[in-house]
């Protein structure tokens, strides 16, 4: 990587990386208030049991008032702290109760672990590119005329 080039790729590659993980926060967080704000408008509550506890999701079973018995597919949002067999209230959206959360619980959960994640990367991120570019610029100019 002692050329421009290598240099100007890396740059690149990092910049692109790091979008693309600023991206993702920012629309996991619209997201959230997406779901929040349904589950707002048309709340249901039941009593929910912890069916599975997972990395990627934990599954829960709830009836709703129509004797309808649920499992959202994705899992419940904002899991934190749940345990197998646990029985805890919930908040779901009455036109898809596939859209829970855990009652007392909104998309505030997400401020921490997404901010963290952006303050990183743009802390790893910044320095490699000011290191990068110490040596000289990333990018030429046009020759002028």
């Amino acid at each position: 990587m002692a050329g421009g080039r290598g240099r100007r790729a890396l740059a690149i590659a990092l910049l692109v990386v790091a979008s693309t993980i600023s991206f993702l926060c920012i629309t996991l967080v619209f997201a959230a208030w997406s779901n929040d704000r349904s589950i707002g408008a048309r709340t249901g509550f039941a009593n929910a049991e912890v069916v599975s506890v997972a990395f990627d999701r934990t599954v829960i079973r709830f009836e709703t008032p129509d004797e309808m018995v649920h499992i959202p597919q994705n899992g419940v949002l904002y899991p934190g702290g749940l345990a197998k067999g646990q029985v805890v209230r919930v908040e779901y959206d009455r036109q898809d109760p596939d859209t829970v959360r855990v009652a007392g619980r909104n998309m505030s959960m997400t401020l921490l672990p997404l901010g963290s994640t952006l303050f990183v990367t743009w802390v790893v991120v910044g320095p490699a590119l000011w290191w990068l570019r110490r040596s000289g610029p990333l990018f030429r100019k046009p020759p002028q005329r």
